[in-house]
């Protein structure tokens, strides 16, 4: 396979019925869109391979899919707890102010006076907004190594830029 980036969408579950079908663990923001991105790669034994879903439907407040050439249970068993990616490229595009976390990991981060606090390596979704969990490469001279920097909109976040992979925040590098 081509060294494309691929995005994970889902992770399958157990097997469902005789017939090879598996139930689906969604993390698209909408759940039934998992199904609308085509084709899908699925990790088994550390390789990615290509499947098309040939079917999908909602069983109780899941969802299950059969999968194109999977045909019976022994079959589907093998791709239990299998992650489904998709290629980046087959994602949404998005406004120039809406951003995919995929992105934002790894920009560097520095508040509105010009002081480095670090690398994006993850994104907390807390439910009310995401925060950024930002890592300095050593301890700072606030003797911080991680600093959680909650992902509010003009409010913290004043600028992000792709180009240089930078986030601008107004935000105390002692907090």
């Amino acid at each position: 396979m081509s060294k494309q980036e691929l995005v994970v969408v889902g992770k399958l579950g157990a097997t469902y019925g005789i017939r090879g079908w598996l139930k689906v663990f969604s993390y698209t923001e909408e759940a039934e869109n998992i199904f609308s991105y085509k084709p899908w790669m699925l990790k088994h034994q550390g390789e990615w391979k290509t499947f098309s879903v040939e079917s999908w439907k909602r069983h109780n407040q899941a969802w299950v899919v059969k999968l194109e050439g999977m045909d019976i249970r022994e079959e589907a068993q093998q791709f239990t707890n299998a992650e489904i990616a998709v290629a980046a490229d087959a994602l949404p595009a998005l406004s120039d102010d809406e951003f995919y976390h995929r992105e934002l990991i790894g920009m560097s981060v520095v508040t509105v006076d010009g002081y480095e606090m670090g690398t994006v390596t993850d994104i907390l979704e807390t439910g009310s907004n995401d925060v950024l969990v930002v890592k300095a490469n050593l301890k700072d001279a606030f003797g911080q190594k991680e600093r959680l920097i909650p992902f509010l909109d003009e409010q913290v976040i004043k600028s992000v830029d792709r180009t240089a992979q930078q986030i601008k925040v107004d935000w105390d590098p002692g907090f």
